[in-house]
């Protein structure tokens, strides 16, 4: 980001009430010459209905916003859910156009980075389907065709394996290292 007050229409990164993002763009976009940019991710993540597609900020309490301030800061300013500008000082903080167009060009036309790479061996994840629900395991075996995977936990002490579908699973951590078969007794 740089700082410059700038005359003409500029990128700049727009503060807003927590979970109002999306909000505040379709506001924003609604405003004569401005521009919003609102990037978003989505991701699946356990409930106890099982697994959910959530949607939330890419960047959360901000949305970025192209204008020219001489016309329309305070129309940017009093829109609802609109906390403020970033700053430097006094002076209006500016996000450099090529970083929005390197942003826009990996998000593609919808704006949405989708987390939703395959389960591996090794990952660690939560059951949040079924009898096991909110148990931690550990995926030893992805079988594709059959739509399921292979799990291993701790169950009265003991590690266990089980079967379970692969709908029933959500991702929560980084891979963990697997027992070799050597170790096993």
């Amino acid at each position: 980001m740089t700082a410059n007050a700038g005359r003409g229409r500029a990128w700049h990164c727009v503060r807003t009430r927590p979970k109002t993002e999306h909000r505040v763009a379709d506001r924003l976009a609604a405003l004569p010459g401005v521009e919003p940019f609102c990037p978003r991710m989505r991701y699946r993540r356990p409930t106890r209905r099982g697994p959910v597609w959530f949607s939330e900020a890419l960047f959360p309490s901000y949305v970025f916003a192209r204008f020219a301030p001489a016309q329309q800061l305070r129309s940017v300013l009093h829109t609802p859910d609109v906390r403020g500008l970033v700053r430097f000082g006094e002076t209006i903080a500016t996000v450099p156009a090529p970083v929005i167009a390197e942003l826009r060009r990996r998000l593609g036309a919808h704006e949405i980075l989708v987390f939703d790479a395959p389960l591996e061996p090794g990952e660690e994840a939560q059951v949040a389907d079924g009898p096991f629900a909110g148990l931690t395991v550990v995926v030893t075996r992805v079988l594709p065709a059959r739509e399921r995977v292979r799990i291993l936990f701790t169950w009265l002490g003991r590690e266990t394996e089980a079967e379970l579908p692969l709908r029933a699973l959500a991702r929560t951590r980084k891979p963990r290292a697997l027992p070799r078969e050597e170790d096993a007794p």
